[in-house]
């Protein structure tokens, strides 16, 4: 009798103790074959794998779904918090014009981190497919900004970009990748000629010989910078009849700010080089004639005062 008791309870210890275990233990979350059994038609499986989110479980963005039991789920996910692992670049991001539009002013069109990065095929912006890719970067900003991309693809910086021209500027190399702000403000007005300086460092340096970039550098913006007078995306060498600083666009470009320029006006060297001799000989020599001048001047002057100090002294 007591062995059969005994088996019993030994019976009933080997089916009562696995299913306590497993109501104590919490639930396991979805693997990702489980997300896809389900939405494999609207999620490539493949590029997800070859995405840089490919070594992550759907449960690691989608977290709401970690402690999941009950499927199918929700049709209306909480958002997927990029944050949670690129705070820095969220900081960015949050501080930006178009986190401004999307989370105060409300426009349902500004983008977030998906529109420009893509969901479930995110790429490395080193990687050619990559929708930030440097000469992918245009068509990526152009899905909103169509108009300015009809600009730019009109421009310089774009056919040598189209080339592989790696010193050629994509849109975030001037407006940057995350932290995009208006440019209608002074402080984006004033950086604009520094930002130019980064690949045209010597010709911003003539500018700011001018009155010009003199009156830039002191902090006032009511002065032409470099867009003003070159464009702002649809920029064309001077060479080239459609530029708004080819001669034959010159006396209007000019004429927007000062009325009535003419032909005479217009004739005003706005990037001079005084080292530049083939640029204006005047200049140069002028240049050259000053540098002889000013130490002349203070060398002889010094010495006269040195002598004069010298007796002086003798005499007293």
């Amino acid at each position: 009798m007591r062995i059969r008791i005994g088996s019993l309870i030994a019976a009933a210890w080997l089916v009562a103790g696995p299913a306590a275990a497993g109501q104590s233990s919490s639930p396991k979350p979805p693997a990702n074959d489980d997300c896809l059994a389900c939405h494999g038609e609207h999620v490539d499986a493949k590029q997800f794998e070859a995405s840089t989110h490919g070594p992550m479980a759907c449960v690691d963005c989608h977290a709401d779904l970690a402690k999941q039991v009950d499927f199918p789920h929700a049709e209306k996910l909480a958002k997927v918090k990029c944050a949670s692992c690129h705070d820095d670049i969220a900081t960015k991001y949050h501080d930006s014009m178009h986190a401004w539009a999307k989370e105060k002013a409300g426009l349902i069109g500004a983008p977030a981190c998906a529109d420009c990065h893509g969901k479930h095929d995110i790429r490395p912006h080193v990687d050619a497919q990559s929708r930030v890719f440097r000469t992918r970067i245009p068509e990526t900003c152009g899905s909103c900004h169509a108009g300015i991309k009809e600009q730019f693809d009109r421009g310089i910086h774009a056919a040598k970009l189209k080339v592989g021209d790696s010193r050629a500027p994509s849109c975030a190399d001037c407006h940057t990748a995350h932290a995009i702000q208006r440019v209608d403000t002074n402080t984006s007005k004033l950086a604009v000629t520094a930002e130019c300086g980064t690949c045209h460092a010597q010709v911003v340096d003539s500018f700011r010989r001018t009155f010009h970039g003199k009156v830039t550098e002191i902090g006032f913006t009511a002065v032409a910078q470099c867009s003003d007078c070159h464009g702002a995306h649809e920029i064309l060498p001077a060479a080239n009849s459609a530029s708004k600083v080819s001669k034959a666009h010159l006396v209007e470009t000019c004429g927007r700010c000062h009325q009535g320029a003419n032909e005479q006006f217009v004739k005003y060297d706005p990037h001079p080089n005084p080292s530049d001799y083939t640029r204006s000989a005047v200049l140069w020599w002028a240049n050259r004639f000053y540098w002889v001048l000013i130490p002349g001047c203070f060398g002889f002057f010094g010495l006269h005062s040195a002598l004069w100090f010298w007796r002086g002294r003798k005499e007293s």
